[in-house]
């Protein structure tokens, strides 16, 4: 293989953005953030078992792995999701409504 065609690693380059002031929050905004994707997905993969289930088919992970989504599951999945982001991010989205609020009276 010669140099031209070897693949790069991927780097982030520059530093890091920061959203908050307090740059240990937003580490541990992106663990939070982490691990509620991960809920998310295991949430959808019991939701698949659950339905599997009501078809009386055994989940077994071929079984899990080709459940083929409808549409109306798709949209009960994604009313789901948002309404589990919001719960997550309530706080943060309150604090930006109220900075918000705080800049158009001041």
């Amino acid at each position: 293989m010669s140099l031209e065609t070897q693949e790069r690693p991927k780097v982030a380059k520059g530093k890091r953005p920061y959203f908050f002031d307090d740059p240990s929050v937003d580490k541990v905004l992106a663990i939070v953030m982490a691990l509620t994707g991960e809920v998310s997905v295991l949430r959808d993969r019991l939701d698949t078992h659950e339905k599997l289930a009501a078809d009386e088919i055994w989940p077994t992970a071929e079984n899990v792995e080709s459940f083929e989504l409808t549409e109306e599951v798709e949209n009960e999945r994604d009313g789901r999701r948002s309404a589990y982001l919001g719960r997550v991010m309530r706080i943060i989205t309150e604090e930006l409504e109220r900075l918000k609020r705080d800049a158009s009276a001041g």
